[in-house]
């Protein structure tokens, strides 16, 4: 067996691409919303709306999937037939919004669904066929919209139903990255793959008091599995735990020994400013999605940062299973970054 092979697999949930796997390019399409928040000069494009000039909320999340995923073939400067697989997903029913993207587009689609955690779900699964042979390129992507998801999860927004302050704003926006071997942009170095954690939480509008045992679990497998600390990364961040997920990780992973206080930070506070009235924070696919895709590319191309470990978080409910008075399952992927340009 290769020897590279033989260290792919670090244990049952962490891998080791030891291939030079790298993101290549990466692009983000937002909303109104978001373009007023602090992040908004590293975004590619900025609908002035909510419908992104189509016809449904529907029609305009596809819109921005596929402004995502044709600027980072821009920025490659390479063409859709030069991509082997698109993996993507988002949070409505049987994956519409990527279906129609790829269909679109032609690229052979890998559809993935992991909620919220769907960026790093696929982002990882593009490394792991990159780094394998089975794709010499691969684009990962995702896509949320506040309007689509309050539609099929909660109440249409014209109902106007009244939210608790632990409730989140569903990032509008869509994120897709490049993966090949070598070539500019950051190594794509480890993945560590979540299992389901189910703490018997059945509030929707408390998605990050459900969601981060999950990180944790996630978090701690990573740090063990390759015997290290958050001393490791310059920056640690969870998908969508907002304000009231945050320092429940922090307190979790502090009590099994990880202080992660100076490194970590969550990408549903990054997104947006405390003034913009989103209640607990972000959430939603591309809370991640737009960060990673866009901040954190950033800051690791500018050699600002070294190693950055992003950990995707996921509710995996369904308006039925809400219905019927489930609780809410929950994962978290991760995927660790190193380098840049």
């Amino acid at each position: 067996m290769d020897s590279n092979k033989q260290t792919a697999r670090i244990s049952r949930q962490t891998w080791h691409f030891a291939e030079n796997v790298r993101l290549q390019a990466s692009a983000v399409a937002v909303g109104p919303k978001e373009g007023e928040g602090p992040l908004a000069a590293l975004f590619d494009k900025i609908h002035d709306d909510m419908y992104a000039g189509q016809q449904s909320w529907e029609d305009a999340e596809r819109q921005l999937m596929e402004d995502a995923v044709t600027n980072v073939l821009k920025k490659a400067a390479i063409t859709e037939q030069e991509v082997d697989f698109i993996l993507a997903g988002d949070l409505l029913n049987q994956n519409i919004t990527t279906n129609f993207t790829a269909e679109k587009l032609a690229i052979p689609l890998l559809g993935m669904y992991g909620a919220c955690s769907t960026s790093m779900l696929t982002l990882a699964t593009a490394a792991s066929l990159v780094n394998a042979g089975y794709a010499n390129r691969a684009i990962a992507a995702c896509s949320s919209h506040n309007a689509t998801a309050e539609r099929q999860y909660r109440y249409p927004t014209e109902y106007g139903g009244q939210k608790p302050p632990s409730a989140q704003w569903t990032v509008t926006g869509a994120g897709a990255g490049l993966v090949g071997i070598g070539g500019k942009g950051p190594r794509i170095t480890h993945a560590t793959m979540g299992k389901v954690v189910d703490m018997g939480i059945k509030d929707p509008f408390d998605m990050g008091s459900a969601m981060a045992p999950a990180a944790v679990s996630t978090l701690e497998a990573h740090f063990k599995d390759l015997g290290r600390s958050p001393k490791d990364y310059d920056l640690i961040v969870t998908g969508d735990l907002a304000a009231v997920g945050y320092p429940i990780v922090k307190e979790l992973m502090l009590a099994q020994g990880y202080d992660m206080d100076q490194v970590y930070n969550d990408c549903g506070l990054m997104i947006y400013s405390p003034d913009q009235d989103v209640f607990a924070g972000g959430s939603g696919c591309a809370s991640s999605a737009v960060v990673t895709y866009s901040y954190i590319m950033d800051q690791l191309n500018r050699g600002l940062v070294k190693k950055v470990l992003v950990c995707a978080t996921g509710a995996l409910l369904s308006p039925v299973s809400y219905q019927q008075g489930n609780s809410i399952p929950c994962i978290a992927h991760a995927v660790a970054f190193e380098g840049g340009a």
